[in-house]
């Protein structure tokens, strides 16, 4: 029985909870049973290359619910000739193979000299999955942005031939993830960091006919190439941009290959696609169904604001136990999404907010709402739980805020030979 050929493209959020369900669908598609493989060489360069190997293959065992392992394949310039032909290997008998966040430069340049972009194209004309992401989203098209060199580094924009596994589709375009950041805050982080006045500088070197292929965060383009059609979900949107004009095909919408071969042109510059299939509904319907600090928020900032509004509607009703839920569910979505490169405001925000919750509800607590140590109870333990699994994964931000939410609370950890202790103190 011959494997439906997918090519998956994310702008962002490869191991956050928003894109857990486009996973799963994936992963059906495929079958059960799979041979999943995780192309670890775009971070492969960083220092903490093993724990992020490890974050991502708990991601899909723990919350999609799928086996993957780690190609562990950092880097293909050290000379481990073996090591190269074990991941070729294991990538050729794979049916579902991923590459995420890192360096799409580095990445390149490590795979362009060995038969893995060559392995990846075949896959795709035979049949599998090949889900690319973030910065391995960046070097699927005829070009690609640098973007460390050019963001961070200040070099002058320019593009970089990339391993073009889309121009057999017929697609001849620029792949650009991150398309709607905003990160920047005061200034224009958007097109993966380079903001509209760069990528205007870099459009008109586009190689001829070529336009970019944009793919907002927490979103992605499922291609089904025996079908012909391109499938968007997630949150945002896929924008095709040509010469400065832009065309958008929102979520939950699904329209032919041929649409993005033309870069929008075929939709006459409509913004409106064919409604989706069955399928993606009842994909949105899992979505909905889930808790707000899981596949239903659209960010943890959405779920830390949502929670907060909870807990402070609990606190006005006098519910303690509604307060304490609040509480419990803003620790699960940080834990959750300590497994997704958290932007850092984004992290602050939930954080500030874990801490300002439990604070208050030690307050509410000593005030009489109910027995302080009934109340306080659940959510100490549940926060030193969660403390306990930070530091073992060394997320040691998410410790030290879930500490310092306690003791502003004025609940003072005493680490013993019998375990961890707490009592509730003066917070003065």
């Amino acid at each position: 029985m011959s494997l439906p050929r997918i090519l998956a493209i994310m702008g962002s959020g490869e191991t956050a909870p928003t894109m857990r369900v486009p996973h799963r669908q994936i992963f059906d598609r495929i079958g059960d049973n799979v041979d999943a493989v995780m192309l670890d060489t775009p971070f492969g360069f960083q220092e903490n290359a093993p724990i992020l190997a490890e974050k991502s293959t708990e991601y899909f065992r723990e919350t999609v619910g799928r086996p993957v392992e780690a190609a562990g394949l950092f880097r293909t310039d050290t000379g481990d000739v073996a090591g190269i032909e074990r991941a070729v290997a294991n990538i050729r008998a794979a049916q579902w193979v991923f590459a995420g966040p890192g360096s799409p430069t580095f990445a390149l340049r490590q795979w362009e000299p060995t038969p893995i972009p060559g392995a990846l194209a075949d896959k795709l004309a035979s049949g599998g999955a090949v889900v690319f992401s973030s910065a391995a989203a960046l070097t699927l098209g005829v070009v690609t942005v640098p973007v460390y060199e050019v963001y961070k580094v200040g070099v002058d924009p320019f593009w970089i031939d990339g391993l073009n596994l889309i121009a057999p589709l017929g697609i001849n375009a620029a792949v650009i993830p991150h398309y709607d950041n905003t990160e920047g805050g005061n200034h224009d982080t958007r097109f993966c960091y380079l903001g509209e006045r760069r990528l205007a500088m870099l459009e008109p070197e586009l190689p001829d006919g070529a336009f970019v292929l944009g793919i907002d965060e927490h979103t992605g383009v499922i291609m089904d190439l025996d079908a012909d059609t391109a499938e968007i979900v997630g949150k945002g949107a896929v924008t095709l941009r040509r010469n400065g004009e832009s065309v958008r095909i929102e979520t939950g919408e699904t329209v032919s290959i041929d649409v993005l071969r033309s870069g929008g042109a075929s939709l006459g510059g409509s913004a409106t696609a064919a409604p989706a299939a069955a399928p993606v509904d009842e994909a949105a319907d899992e979505a909905a169904s889930e808790p707000a600090t899981a596949d239903g928020a659209l960010s943890l900032a959405d779920a830390a604001r949502s929670l907060e509004a909870e807990f402070d509607q609990a606190v006005a009703n006098g519910d303690a136990d509604a307060a304490v839920a609040a509480i419990l569910n803003l620790e699960m979505a940080i834990v959750e999404w300590s497994r997704d490169t958290l932007q850092s405001d984004e992290a602050d925000q939930a954080r500030a907010a874990l801490r300002s919750m439990i604070s208050r509800l030690g307050t509410v607590a000593t005030g009489g709402l109910r027995d302080e140590r009934e109340v306080l109870g659940p959510v100490v333990e549940a926060a030193l739980n969660a403390r306990a699994v930070a530091r073992t994964e060394k997320a040691f931000a998410v410790s030290d805020a879930l500490r310092d939410g306690l003791t502003a609370a004025g609940i003072e950890v005493r680490d013993t030979e019998d375990g961890v202790e707490w009592l509730v103190v003066d917070p003065a």
